[in-house]
C-alpha cells in the first residue's frame, strides 16, 4: 500500500535501542535455528539408507566443534540477555526530575491528571525532550497502556499503582491504546499522545484555564474528609505528621521499614491496617468505597507536596 509505513515510528528516547535489540534477537534465532535444520536435513540426505557415504568414524568426537558451537552459542545469547537487562534497568528507573502525571484507566477510557490541575481523557499531552512518569491506577479491570511509537507498555492492575516513564524526543501526535482485553468496548479504548515543544507545550497549560493544582485539590479533600482532624497539628487523636514523610523510610510496627511513596500512601488511605507505623495504634478507618482512584491521585499528590516542603 502507497504511504504505509515499512517500520513503526520511533519517537521515543529508547525506541531505537529496543528495536535494534529486537532485530538483534531475530536474526541470531533465525540465523541459529536455520543452521540447525540446514545441519539435520545435510546429514539425514548423505546417510540415509542405501547412501555410499564413509561410515567408519562415527564413535570419533569432534571436540573442536563442539566446545567451539556451545562457547559461541554461549557468548552470543550472554551478550542478548545482558543487553536487555541493561536497557530494562534504564527504562525502569526513572529519572529524579520527571514530571509526574496520574493516569486511571476505567472502560473504556484513560484519564489523565497533570500536577498543574489539568485534566484530559484519552489523550496525554507531554513536553518533548523531558523524561514524563506515568503513576497509573485501574478502575475496574484489567488494562494495558501502551504507546507503540515510544516502544513502551505497562499492564495497570487494580487495587494497585503501576508506574511507567518515557522521554519522547520527536514532537507529533501518536496513537494511544489499551493492549489488554477489557470488556466490550476494549477497541475503542484509545487515544492520542501529543508531544510538543516546551515552549509550545507550556502555552497548553496555561490554555486549559486557571484551576486549583493537584496538589491543591488534594488538600482539600485531605480537610474534606476529616484527615486534618487526626494528621493535622492540632488532631484529636495521635497520628504521624505527614510533613516530610513522603519519599523517606517508615519503620512499621512488624519490624519492616517500607518507602514512602505512591503505593504506601495509597494503601495506607485504603488499607490502613496493613502497614502500621511504628508507634502508633491502628486506629485509622480504611476510606474504600468512599474515595475514587482520581481523588487518591490528588491525596497522592498533596502527600507528596509536603513531602517536597519538608525536605527543603
Amino acid at each position: 500500500m502507497r504511504g504505509f509505513p515499512v517500520w513503526p515510528v520511533e519517537a521515543g528516547h529508547y525506541a531505537g535501542e529496543m528495536d535494534a535489540l529486537f532485530i538483534a534477537l531475530v536474526i541470531v534465532t533465525v540465523l541459529t535455528a536455520g543452521f540447525v535444520c540446514f545441519m539435520l536435513i545435510f546429514f539425514a540426505a548423505r546417510y540415509r539408507v542405501g547412501r555410499d557415504a564413509d561410515r567408519s568414524h562415527t564413535i570419533e568426537k569432534t571436540w573442536k566443534w563442539e566446545v567451539g558451537w556451545t562457547t559461541a552459542s554461549l557468548l552470543i545469547f550472554v551478550g542478548l540477555a545482558v543487553w536487555g537487562a541493561d536497557l530494562y534497568l534504564r527504562l525502569y528507573q526513572p529519572p529524579k526530575n520527571a514530571v509526574q502525571i496520574f493516569v486511571v484507566g476505567k472502560q473504556w477510557m484513560w484519564k489523565a491528571q497533570h500536577p498543574g490541575g489539568q485534566r484530559e481523557i484519552n489523550e496525554l499531552h507531554v513536553p518533548a525532550g523531558r523524561a514524563v512518569r506515568l503513576v497509573m491506577a485501574s478502575q475496574d479491570t484489567i488494562h494495558s497502556f501502551y504507546v507503540p511509537a515510544l516502544r513502551v507498555k505497562q499492564d495497570v492492575v487494580p487495587g494497585r499503582y503501576e508506574s511507567l516513564w518515557f522521554q519522547a524526543d520527536r514532537p507529533g501526535r501518536y496513537h494511544l491504546f489499551c493492549a489488554e482485553y477489557c470488556g466490550t468496548d476494549h477497541a475503542r479504548m484509545g487515544g492520542w499522545l501529543t508531544v510538543m515543544e516546551p515552549r509550545a507545550f507550556a502555552g497548553w497549560l496555561r490554555d486549559q484555564g486557571g484551576q486549583p493544582s493537584l496538589a491543591a485539590q488534594g488538600e482539600q479533600l485531605f480537610h474534606a474528609f476529616g484527615c486534618s482532624g487526626c494528621h493535622g497539628p492540632g488532631g484529636t487523636v495521635r497520628a504521624p505528621d505527614l510533613n516530610g514523610v513522603y519519599g523517606g523510610p517508615v519503620a512499621l510496627q512488624d519490624g519492616r521499614v517500607v518507602t514512602a511513596d505512591e503505593r504506601y500512601v495509597r494503601d495506607s488511605i485504603l488499607l490502613p491496617k496493613s502497614e502500621v507505623a511504628a508507634g502508633y495504634d491502628p486506629v485509622m478507618p480504611s476510606f474504600a468505597g468512599q474515595v475514587g482512584e482520581d481523588d487518591l491521585a490528588r491525596l497522592v499528590a498533596y502527600v507528596q507536596s509536603l513531602g517536597r516542603k519538608g525536605a527543603s
